[in-house]
């Protein structure tokens, strides 16, 4: 089934992948550590806009929170290494679950599957429908604090299938620690949507720019970067 967004049609801009330079990026890369089939590529590439956008957020974060600095988690996808990190989603929800793949009905595997695609992009071929990571146009994102050398706890881990991930999920808790997830989450919103991108509405860390999510959600009849896979 087609996702809202997937219906937008693209006007490839031919726009380069390039290396992300001047950022702190997430080593290892956690998609790479547990065997997914990046080949050659490198997770660590966006279409050259996309650089430039994420240096002018990371410009901007600096005047009004100089402490917190960009973090990429990860950027480009072959959309061989979004089937094996959906299949793996999958397998993994369902261990939380308590659950064995190879005992449940078909049923059972599609409801599951379900919410694993609340988060997770199909691994689609079709040059209409790539999934956005597999543009070089969508980043997952966080803050890195320069005081503690360390990531900052943003209320849930990237890339967790649950309730906790919705990018408002604290708004309306009262305890001073998440008033503080609530805060870093709209900060990281408010530095990426200065700089033109758009937010995943199911994602606190997923932000894109030029691909069909962007187009859906910024009202625009055009997306300007498709699957790379396809040029």
């Amino acid at each position: 089934m087609l996702k809202p967004y997937q219906a937008i049609p693209i006007e490839e801009c031919n726009q380069p992948l390039t290396e992300i330079s001047g950022l702190i990026t997430i080593d290892p890369h956690p998609y790479m550590s547990l065997g997914a089939p990046y080949g050659d590529r490198s997770p660590f590439f966006v279409r050259q806009g996309i650089l430039e956008k994420l240096r002018t957020a990371q410009a901007y974060l600096q005047e009004i929170r100089p402490e917190y600095q960009l973090a990429v988690f990860d950027a480009y996808r072959p959309i061989a290494v979004q089937q094996f990190m959906v299949d793996y989603s999958l397998a993994q929800l369902a261990e939380g679950k308590g659950l064995e793949l190879n005992q449940m009905t078909e049923t059972e595997k599609t409801a599951l599957m379900s919410e694993v695609l609340k988060f997770w992009a199909l691994p689609s071929h079709d040059p209409k429908t790539p999934p956005p990571h597999s543009t070089g146009a969508a980043i997952d994102v966080t803050f890195y604090d320069a005081n503690t050398h360390t990531e900052v706890n943003m209320g849930a881990p990237i890339d967790e299938i649950s309730d906790r991930s919705l990018p408002d999920y604290f708004a309306s808790f009262r305890n001073a620690q998440a008033v503080g997830f609530n805060r870093d989450r709209q900060l990281l919103n408010q530095v990426m949507s200065q700089s033109g991108f758009q937010r995943h509405p199911n994602e606190w860390w997923h932000f894109s720019y030029g691909d069909q999510m962007w187009a859906w959600l910024s009202d625009r009849k055009m997306a300007i970067y498709g699957g790379l896979e396809s040029l």
